[in-house]
């Protein structure tokens, strides 16, 4: 996660959301992304997505079966899914969105929440260096995000 979050800094430093992706099997890293959406003017160019097109060209596959991905912060359902459909086995958050209020009971999306809807399995541990990673979104937001 530490690495991720080196990186996601790097990114939130080129402009984009400070969130990283980093993708290990057998103890090796197969695949890391950052975000890049408004260097790349595409706003689907998400930390994850990159990480996981990486690993499965590095591999030649489209199943990360036994992979864990390390992300910075909570992936939206895009990246969700494409988790997912690559069969990622063991997701690894950093962060929350801090400050928005995305819990279940609140009927805002959160990764156990989608994983319920969909009814796939995936192992989620939480709490990698949040408050590292959730201070790292809430200063770039301060400064760069209009809303």
């Amino acid at each position: 996660m530490s690495l991720a979050l080196e990186r996601a800094r790097a990114a939130g430093d080129k402009g984009n959301r400070p969130v990283a992706s980093i993708i290990v099997r057998g103890g090796e890293m197969i695949g890391a992304g950052e975000n890049t959406a408004f260097t790349d003017f595409d706003p689907s160019a998400h930390a994850e997505i990159a990480a996981i097109r990486k690993a499965c060209a590095a591999l030649r596959t489209v199943d990360l079966s036994g992979a864990t991905l390390y992300t910075t912060i909570e992936p939206c359902p895009m990246c969700f899914w494409c988790m997912q459909e690559a069969r990622v086995g063991t997701l690894v958050l950093g962060g929350r969105f801090p400050g928005i209020g995305r819990t279940a009971d609140k009927g805002r999306y959160n990764v156990e929440s989608f994983l319920e809807f969909t009814g796939r399995s995936l192992d989620v541990v939480t709490g990698v260096l949040q408050r590292e990673c959730e201070q790292v979104w809430l200063d770039w937001i301060r400064t760069h995000d209009p809303r």
